[in-house]
């Protein structure tokens, strides 16, 4: 599902900042002490709150624990949604039910060859969706900490209500932005956060905007690096600002514009499911990126 790829992007860009998060925040999903009472023999500190979105937390031994919550707007949809995620767990690794959690949770570990190395769990409860992955920093899973992420989940689903996701309105996107990109009889406008938004359709056409503060050594970084993408300067929103299409990897059809103002980066994304007229140009994205642009 097209939707599920694209917040896993919006998590990793988040990501790439959240070294600068303020220390003294708190996850409103799970505390100190149910982190330490469910996994004893590490310290965790948080390094990102994704406001209201989630938790990044890093351990003294650089191990990653990443907890996201997924609001959806009715159960029908989140249903669909966890069994995407169960079925793209399962292609990473073997998988099991953990009862007594939410409506259904499944939880597993990848094998001690895997490439990427993770221990995860996926619950579903009424209409949110909490997603688990703990990634060791330089070694493989065991199996025994499969329990622990579970018990981190009993306590995360029943502080989902904290999520600042809600749906029907943006303040970076609207169904008129959507206007010749997606199918307009079938919207959804869901905020992510106070600097994120998706709208996507029925076939799963998504548009966002994510905005993140962003150091300059960041930018620097990323217009020196080579994505695959075919790169458009856009001087009319500064002399860094650019955009991106036919990329050779990933979606090859989706087309994304960065823009900076302010300290301040913003991502436009469209992405297209399959082959679509505006796949090959950032042209008419530019008038999104262009109302995006002035609210910075």
């Amino acid at each position: 599902m097209q939707i599920l790829k694209i917040l896993g992007v919006l998590l990793v860009l988040v990501f790439v900042g959240a070294d600068n998060a303020p220390a003294a925040e708190k996850c409103p999903f799970v505390g100190d002490q149910q982190l330490a009472n469910a996994m004893p023999s590490f310290k965790w500190s948080l390094i990102s709150n994704q406001d209201g979105r989630g938790c990044i937390f890093r351990n003294q031994r650089n191990d990653t624990l990443m907890l996201s919550v997924f609001r959806n707007p009715t159960p029908d949809r989140a249903k669909e949604l966890y069994a995407t995620f169960v079925k793209t767990l399962g292609e990473r690794m073997s998988t099991a039910p953990a009862p007594g959690i939410g409506d259904e949770t499944q939880a597993g570990a990848t094998a001690p060859s895997a490439q990427r190395p993770e221990a995860s769990s996926v619950t579903l409860s009424g209409e949110y969706i909490v997603s688990i992955s703990l990634y060791p920093s330089a070694r493989s899973v065991e199996e025994a900490l499969v329990k622990p992420l579970t018990e981190i989940a009993r306590h995360s689903i029943g502080q989902v209500s904290a999520s600042s996701e809600r749906f029907g309105g943006c303040e970076w996107l609207t169904a008129d932005d959507a206007e010749g990109f997606l199918d307009r009889s079938s919207l959804t406008i869901q905020r992510t956060g106070a600097n994120s938004c998706l709208v996507f359709d029925g076939a799963s056409n998504t548009m966002m905007v994510a905005i993140t503060q962003t150091s300059r050594a960041t930018q620097a970084m990323m217009m020196a690096s080579s994505s695959g993408c075919q790169r458009v300067p856009l001087p009319e929103f500064g002399k860094e600002a650019y955009g991106e299409h036919s990329c050779k990897s990933g979606n090859a059809n989706a087309a994304s514009i960065y823009v900076w103002k302010n300290g301040k980066q913003a991502w436009i994304l469209f992405a297209p499911t399959k082959p679509h007229p505006e796949s090959g140009s950032v042209e008419r994205l530019k008038a999104v990126a262009s109302r995006v642009y002035s609210k910075l």
